[in-house]
C-alpha cells in the first residue's frame, strides 16, 4: 500500500510503535533494550504494549548506566541479535562515544566486509519545559562525520515507522534520532510493513521560488512557513533531508537549479554544523546556478537556555523561514511578530505535556 493511498492516521510515536512491533512479529531476533522500556511510560509511549505482546526477555529495563547498556547491546549485534537501544535524551549517548564510533562504527569496516553490527540508537533530542543546556541538544553533526554510522531524522510520522523499519533491517549501525516535539503530530500512515530507503531526501513540496532544505522538527516549521507564503505568492520547495549519513544530494541540487535560492533550516548550531555541509555541497556542485547567498537557519552558537525569556528567542521560528525567503525573492520584509513577556512559544502545541 502507497503512502498516498493511507488514509489512516497515527502520532508520530505510535507509527514508532508499530514499526518496532512488526519487526519485532517478523524477527525474533529484534529486541528492545533501554531504560524504561518495560515502564508503564513505555519511553514516550513508543514500546506501549510490547513487554506484555512479547515479554521482558525481549523488552528489555536497564540501569542507569548508558555505557553498559550500549555495550550489550552492542554484543548482542556482534552475536546475530537486532537490538533497538533507546537513549532517552540524546546526552546520555556521549557516555558511550566508544561504544559507538569506535566499535559499532569501525567493524564492518576493520573486518573486511565479514562481519556486520545491525544495532539501531535511538536518541531523543529534548527541547522546552526548561531542560536547558544538558538536555536539549541536536547533535547529529557529530554522529554524521563519523564514517560507518548511518544517521536519521524523521520529520513525519510516515517516515518515522518507515525509516524505523529500514534501520532495524539495515545490517550496520544506524542512529535515529526523534525529536520530542514531533511524537504527537498526526499524518497517514500505511498498514503493515512498508520500508522508506535510508540515503534518500525527500521533495514535501513543490515549489518554484526558493529551495528549503530542512531537518527534524524544522521540516514541520518550513511546511507552516510555505502556507503563510502561499498566500503572498512566493512558493518554497521543501526538501525534507530525512537521512544525514548518507547524505544523497541529487534531490536539493536539482532543486536550487530550478529556484536559484538556498533556505537550511537545521535544529544544530550554526557552526561546523550539518546546514553548512548543505551549502557546502551545492556552492562546490552549482555555484553558478545561485541567484543570491545560501541562508542558514540554526540555533545560535551559545548553549540552550533553561529561562522562558530566553527560550522564546533561540529558536528559529517559522517567522525567520518566511523573513529569509521573503529577502530571497525580493519581496517586502514585514516586522516580525511581538513576542509577549508572558508567552511561553517553547511548547509545540497545548497538548504538550511534560518533559518526559
Amino acid at each position: 500500500m502507497s503512502a498516498t493511498a493511507s488514509t489512516r492516521q497515527l502520532k508520530f510515536v505510535q507509527a514508532l510503535n508499530e514499526a518496532l512491533d512488526l519487526c519485532m512479529t517478523k524477527d525474533p531476533r529484534v529486541f528492545i533494550i533501554g531504560l524504561g522500556a518495560p515502564d508503564p511510560a513505555a519511553i514516550f509511549a513508543s514500546t506501549k504494549g510490547l513487554v506484555e505482546k512479547y515479554g521482558p526477555t525481549r523488552v528489555l529495563d536497564m540501569p542507569v548506566a548508558e555505557n553498559a547498556i550500549t555495550g550489550v547491546a552492542l554484543g548482542a549485534a556482534l552475536r546475530g541479535m537486532r537490538p533497538v537501544m533507546t537513549h532517552i535524551r540524546l546526552e546520555f549517548a556521549m557516555l558511550t562515544i566508544d561504544q559507538i564510533v569506535n566499535q559499532a562504527a569501525k567493524w564492518h569496516y576493520m573486518f573486511g566486509g565479514q562481519a556486520s553490527v545491525p544495532l539501531v540508537i535511538r536518541m531523543v533530542v529534548g527541547r522546552g519545559w526548561g531542560q536547558g543546556a544538558q538536555h536539549s541538544q541536536s547533535l547529529q553533526s557529530w554522529f554524521a562525520h563519523v564514517p560507518g554510522l548511518k544517521v536519521v531524522m524523521p520529520a513525519t510520522p510516515h517516515d518515522a515507522k518507515g525509516l524505523l523499519i529500514s534501520a532495524i533491517e539495515d545490517n550496520n549501525p544506524v542512529v535515529f534520532i526523534e525529536h520530542r516535539w514531533l511524537y504527537g503530530i498526526h499524518g497517514p500512515v500505511p498498514e503493515g510493513v512498508y520500508r522508506v530507503p535510508l540515503g534518500q531526501p525527500n521533495v514535501l513540496r513543490q515549489g518554484r521560488h526558493v529551495t528549503v532544505v530542512a531537518t527534524s522538527y524544522m521540516t514541520l516549521e518550513a511546511v507552516r512557513a510555505a502556507d503563510e507564503l502561499a498566500q503572498e505568492g512566493i512558493e518554497l520547495e521543501i526538501v525534507d533531508v530525512r537521512t544525514l549519513n548518507p547524505f544523497d544530494e541529487t534531490l536539493v541540487l536539482e532543486s536550487v537549479r530550478k529556484t536559484g535560492k538556498l533556505i537550511v533550516a537545521d535544529t544544530g548550531w550554526r557552526s561546523v554544523g550539518f546546514a553548512a555541509e548543505v551549502v557546502a555541497r551545492v556552492t562546490e556542485r552549482c555555484f553558478g546556478d545561485l541567484k543570491a547567498p545560501p541562508v542558514r537557519l540554526t540555533l545560535p552558537d551559545v548553549p540552550t537556555p533553561t529561562t522562558r525569556a530566553l527560550s522564546n528567542y533561540y529558536y528559529p521560528l517559522v517567522h525567520d523561514i518566511t523573513a529569509a525567503a521573503r529577502r530571497l525573492a525580493g519581496r517586502p520584509a514585514k516586522p516580525a511578530p511581538e513576542i509577549k513577556p508572558e508567552a511561553f512559544l517553547d511548547v509545540p502545541d497545548p497538548s504538550f505535556t511534560g518533559p518526559f
